[in-house]
């Protein structure tokens, strides 16, 4: 299992517990307990877990406000990410217009869309953009709306909004810092919220790409309620009862299953 691998577990598993031990994770994952101390160093330094004697714990004071940097997410999830991007890509035309929110998850999404011709892209995201430039394509339009920067590298605020207001898109890809029955897709960034309605309002069709790790995580503020994404694209970790609920409330359901890339299969245990 790759060290990447490995964090993810360890998170998945302070996210349902609360806690781990580092010999009870020696036994579960079959590496040494050094090897485990290093991953606990680097989640700690992402902060994403605290450190105690024997092992971790969620880390202290990120309520629903708290939003992580880029670099902190962007460890999470990466298989996964990947296989949801990969289908979300497949939905888009030649031609069409789109508009692609900040996150991690759009980040990995705007990796896949160098195949597709003509493309014209919104977006309120600097990484998205600079992804989307490094692809070279000579009939790719990008327009990065402009606005206040986040610790996720979005640009919220007035500026994006009216920018965003004056737009007609095809389709509009969101990301979400969490997705609960209740309230709906969420974010911990009240001005980015703002700015993530306003993408949607552009958009004929919303595309919600989520990771399972999303679910039952709540923001202090809705950027839209369940029912109003027409496809939501999540991976095969989301729990049956979240699938349940999921498919009753959003138009389209796509579960994509995650596999890793051939290449890390080789990689030597960090």
């Amino acid at each position: 299992m790759l060290a990447r691998q490995r964090q993810e577990v360890i998170l998945e598993e302070i996210r349902r517990t609360g806690a781990v031990q580092v010999h009870a994770l020696v036994a579960r994952l079959g590496v040494s307990d050094m090897t485990i101390r290093r991953d606990l160093d680097v989640l700690a330094k992402r902060g994403l877990v605290e450190k105690v004697y024997g092992g971790a714990t969620a880390a202290v004071g990120q309520p629903s406000a708290h939003e992580p940097g880029f670099e902190a997410k962007s460890v999470r999830s990466l298989p996964q990410k990947e296989a949801i991007s990969a289908y979300a890509a497949a939905l888009i035309r030649p031609g069409t217009a789109i508009g692609i929110s900040a996150g991690t998850t759009t980040w990995t999404f705007a990796r896949f869309l160098d195949e597709v011709p003509e493309l014209t892209v919104v977006t309120n995201s600097i990484r998205v953009a600079d992804v989307l430039r490094a692809g070279g394509r000579g009939d790719r339009t990008v327009v990065l709306t402009g606005g206040v920067r986040t610790p996720s590298d979005a640009l919220v605020g007035p500026v994006a909004v009216q920018t965003l207001k004056s737009l007609h898109l095809d389709m509009v890809f969101l990301g979400v810092h969490g997705m609960a029955e209740g309230p709906g897709f969420t974010t911990p960034n009240i001005n980015e919220s703002e700015t993530d309605r306003a993408l949607v309002d552009a958009g004929r069709r919303l595309v919600v790409i989520a990771d399972h790790t999303k679910w039952g995580v709540v923001g202090i503020s809705t950027i839209a309620r369940l029912d109003e994404a027409d496809v939501l694209i999540t991976d095969d970790g989301l729990p049956a009862d979240a699938v349940a609920v999921l498919r009753d409330r959003v138009g389209e359901l796509v579960v994509a299953e995650a596999r890793p890339e051939v290449g890390e299969l080789a990689e030597a245990e960090a």
